[in-house]
């Protein structure tokens, strides 16, 4: 997305900062499972998997107090222990907003025991193994989520381009 600078006219280029929260437990000590939301109603990859929590840097707002604050939001838990993952530049020249820098951490320990808040964005929530990921996932969601599995995910990855 651009705007006009109003100082000088020029067109300035935009990019849209986002947090995601991927929600990881481990069980059977060889199997982590992530939660994920079904999004439905939201206008954009409804019918897609997704992170159980995310959205928006709000003006002033760090990445992680947002990480936080959807995690509140969006699946009512608090106290959530983040783990940084990667920063993703992406883009989608098909869409109106296609610059965006994306914030992914996990979350192994919160407090609260996750729940549908938003029935009208979210048509599910569950959990799946990390090797057995449900049909469709957000595809950028999806790339980070493989690289999870692999135990490799590099601090700054690139998705679109």
């Amino acid at each position: 997305m651009t705007v006009q600078d109003p100082a000088t006219g020029a067109e300035r280029f935009v990019i849209v900062p986002a947090s995601y929260v991927f929600f990881l437990r481990e069980y059977d000590d060889a199997v982590t499972e992530v939660l994920l939301q079904l999004r439905r109603g939201t206008g954009y990859m409804d019918e897609h998997w997704a992170a159980a929590a995310a959205g928006h840097v709000e003006r002033g707002e760090t990445a992680e107090a947002a990480a936080r604050r959807e995690a509140a939001e969006e699946v009512d838990v608090t106290d959530l222990g983040l783990e940084f993952l990667t920063a993703m530049q992406r883009t989608a020249h098909d869409l109106p907003i296609d610059e965006r820098v994306d914030f992914f951490f996990a979350a192994r320990t919160w407090s609260g025991e996750p729940r549908i808040v938003e029935p009208a964005k979210c048509a599910d929530l569950r959990w799946f193994p990390l090797d057995a990921l449900p049909d469709p996932v957000v595809p950028h969601e999806r790339f980070v989520l493989d690289a999870l599995r692999s135990g490799r995910v590099p601090p700054l990855t690139s998705f679109g381009f």
